[in-house]
């Protein structure tokens, strides 16, 4: 049994973040004292930030910079918004983890992405009406309620990340399917995503990760 003393020594030396071991006075108590000191370290995946900054020159575009990459990139129609709402076309000002991506399923093209990337097809699409149950949701087609397909004709989902806008904490009319895709020739706007060219989105899949954050100012 560990004695009194050593309790009260333990106690103490706690509060004051000190080391305890010196003083058990047999191995027993050495072990107990030990693993009641003892506090794993967590490690924490270091994921970065991806910022987005609106042109000083056009609201409606951006310079996307990861590290000591630096790249175009088009907005929403609305511009950036703090009070995003569903179908405003404008781009959350906020701060969004990437959760998820996806890629046109079919293309040989590789993307040493940095996460898993599900490859969709005809009957993969993203619910945007408020209020239906699996609003802001992935869906599989067909569906009534209002939505977008996700295998596209052009180039914008090509490839594309699933940002944490209005998913995890959902509330319906907030807004719905904030992307980061690929952006048409010329870089019009979206609908409220952020779109790069094909070529910088290649650039920077190799650094997103899930819970990279894109932030938005």
């Amino acid at each position: 049994m560990v004695s009194y003393v050593i309790v009260s020594l333990f106690r103490h030396f706690q509060r004051k973040g000190k080391v305890l071991n010196m003083f058990a006075r047999s191995q027993q108590e050495h072990l107990i004292v030990s693993s009641m000191l003892y506090k794993p370290s967590i490690k924490r995946r270091r994921t970065g930030t991806l910022s987005v900054r609106v042109s000083p020159i056009n609201p409606l575009k951006a310079l996307v910079s990861f590290g000591p990459v630096t790249v175009q990139a088009a907005l929403g129609k609305g511009g950036v918004t703090a009070f995003k709402r569903e179908g405003d076309g404008g781009t959350p000002r906020a701060a969004m983890r990437v959760l998820s991506g996806f890629r046109k399923g079919g293309m040989l093209t590789p993307d040493g992405s940095g996460l898993p990337l599900r490859r969709v097809g005809s009957k993969d699409g993203w619910c945007d009406a408020p209020g239906h149950a699996a609003y802001n949701r992935h869906v599989r087609l067909p569906v009534a309620a209002s939505h977008e397909t996700l295998v596209r004709d052009d180039v914008l989902y090509d490839f594309g990340f699933v940002l944490d806008w209005n998913i995890r904490s959902r509330r319906r009319g907030l807004g719905s399917a904030i992307f980061l895709h690929v952006a048409k020739p010329g870089y019009p706007p979206t609908q409220g995503c952020i779109a790069l060219k094909r070529r910088d989105m290649l650039r920077l899949m190799p650094l997103l990760k899930r819970g990279t954050m894109v932030r938005v100012e």
